[in-house]
């Protein structure tokens, strides 16, 4: 089976924000994203993937799909 990160990112994006409307475009912080939320979502990727996944990506990468990108190259 493979691992859709994309879909994966904006299942953690919608259980972390609350918020079941998001989706692969949906932008971190208009979600109501900050820190320690970004940290969650982290903390989600890793124990998910089992990757080093650096909080900045969250800050960078704000949407599922630009997100998905840059960590889908990891696994």
């Amino acid at each position: 089976m493979t691992i859709d990160a994309a879909e994966l990112i904006v299942s953690i994006y919608r259980e972390t924000l609350h918020d079941e409307t998001l989706d692969a475009n949906s932008d971190f912080f208009e979600a109501g994203g900050d820190s320690l939320t970004a940290f969650q979502i982290t903390a989600r990727l890793q124990a998910t993937l089992d990757i080093e996944v650096p909080v900045a990506l969250v800050f960078a990468y704000p949407s599922p799909a630009d997100l998905a990108e840059v960590v889908a190259a990891d696994f």
